[in-house]
């Protein structure tokens, strides 16, 4: 579109993000005429290609909201979010907050955490590759080593926490013949031993121990605070789950 030093770059993509915006001043086509047609066709282009990267990326939501609902949300979206970044199979990562904060959806609470579990799954399928620690590892370890530990995790590991059925209803939107979600808290925990990720349900207190432990605590005051919320809580039972999803690729002594 003409010459690129002759067009504030700020105006430019204000309106290539709003279509509403007039024509940024002294763009022209190749033959020197005004761009007006032209650039309101790649402006179109840009905004269809975002909102469909956001439905390809969150289709529990779009399939709870509808097309024409999410089409237009995933348009206020792209507005009011542009991509940070050209890799765009992570665009997206405020839509949660976004969903959160809307008006609209007031009465469906539940959006914004279902979006972030959605998210979260993705990130793990994109993250990169890591090497699981062997868990011969572990009988090595006396008891009081092991409790002055922290953990390190695979970059596809994931938690989300939600006051809302989060898995039950991204299974039943997902998969086949699952069952309605029922009324409660969940906790997920995200792991990918091979290609795809994992989500499967965990405790209030194995919620609390892995994001404890994802903050660089040792296991002994990961474990303090699971047992604040679940007072028989079984490390035992989450550890072997965590080894069975290649979740850990380290365990180093502090101190």
């Amino acid at each position: 579109y003409g010459d690129s030093m002759s067009v504030d770059q700020t105006h430019f993509h204000e309106a290539l993000r709003d279509p509403a915006a007039p024509i940024p001043a002294g763009l022209v086509d190749p033959q020197g005429s005004p761009a007006g047609r032209r650039f309101n066709v790649y402006r179109n282009n840009v905004t269809t290609s975002l909102m469909d990267a956001l439905s390809d990326g969150f289709p529990v939501i779009f399939k709870l909201l509808g097309q024409d609902n999410f089409k237009n949300l995933a348009r206020e979206y792209q507005a009011a979010h542009p991509p940070s970044s050209p890799l765009m199979m992570m665009f997206g990562a405020e839509f949660p907050d976004f969903l959160r904060s809307h008006s609209r959806l007031a009465k469906l609470p539940y959006l914004g955490d279902v979006a972030e579990m959605e998210y979260a799954m993705r990130r793990s399928y994109h993250a990169a590759d890591s090497i699981p620690i062997d868990p011969a590892v572990l009988g090595t370890l006396a008891e009081s080593s092991l409790l002055a530990s922290a953990f390190k995790f695979a970059p596809s590991f994931q938690v989300c926490t939600s006051a809302w059925p989060i898995l039950g209803i991204w299974r039943f939107n997902s998969v086949a013949d699952a069952p309605k979600p029922t009324p409660k808290a969940e906790y997920v925990m995200i792991t990918r031993t091979d290609f795809d990720p994992v989500p499967e349900e965990i405790s209030h207190g194995d919620a609390v121990l892995l994001r404890s432990l994802a903050q660089g605590k040792t296991l002994e005051k990961a474990l303090d605070s699971a047992h604040s919320v679940e007072e028989n809580h079984d490390f035992g039972r989450i550890l072997q789950r965590l080894l069975a999803g290649c979740a850990l690729t380290k365990i180093e002594l502090k101190g």
